[in-house]
């Protein structure tokens, strides 16, 4: 791997030490402002330039999408997730549209990479309604997504009912002629759905609490 040139180098130690202070990425323009970079394109010209030396990724639909690779890589405690919308813990609510799954207007969220376990492809979700509050997700929580499209029993997953088109969050369950999706609330009755009208988009990988 070679070395970068100066200003490359400048930039790259701006971004590692930008991480170790916030625990998440700069912006373009963090990184123009802290090396004193005369526009924001010059700046993306040498970050594509450190990403074909290998020494960062960008994640270009995302905001803060840079990654730090090879010797500074352990640097940064945290990983930035799209979280992409909601997604229904009660009744289901329809599922985004494909411009909003591919929005680069995506808000994120910063979790710890050890969350995760190393998976680089996980997307967030925010939960509405109260139907696995005994799983101890409530309203207002932020689910850790990995895409999937088959589950085991017991498995929590954003179960897309295609008729509907809805999602919900719920347990995935395989009954003789049917799926059982079972909340977590005894007040709650769980839905049966046929095999062909339902689509596993996701299994829950983590939970993101928010304290009131």
């Amino acid at each position: 791997m070679k070395k970068p040139i100066a200003k490359r180098e400048n930039i790259l130690k701006f971004i590692k030490d930008f991480i170790d202070r916030n625990e998440y990425p700069p912006t373009v323009r963090d990184i123009q402002g802290g090396c004193q970079i005369s526009s924001t394109s010059v700046v993306d010209y040498n970050l594509k330039a450190l990403e074909r030396e290998g020494l960062i990724r960008r994640h270009r639909d995302i905001s803060r999408g840079i990654e730090i690779l090879g010797e500074g890589r352990d640097k940064g405690k945290t990983m930035l997730v799209p979280l992409i919308g909601n997604i229904a813990a009660g009744e289901p609510i329809p599922i985004p549209g494909e411009d909003t799954w591919t929005s680069p207007e995506w808000e994120t969220v910063p979790i710890p990479r050890e969350m995760v376990r190393g998976k680089d492809d996980i997307y967030a979700l925010r939960v509405k309604g109260t139907s696995m509050i005994d799983a101890f997700i409530d309203d207002g929580d932020i689910v850790l997504m990995q895409p999937t499209d088959t589950a085991e029993d017991g498995e929590l997953v954003a179960a897309w009912l295609k008729l509907e088109n809805e999602t919900t969050l719920k347990k995935f369950y395989k009954d003789r002629e049917c799926i059982r999706l079972q909340p977590a609330n005894p007040d709650m009755k769980p839905i049966y759905v046929k095999p062909g009208n339902l689509a596993v988009q996701g299994k829950v990988v983590g939970v993101i609490r928010q304290i009131s």
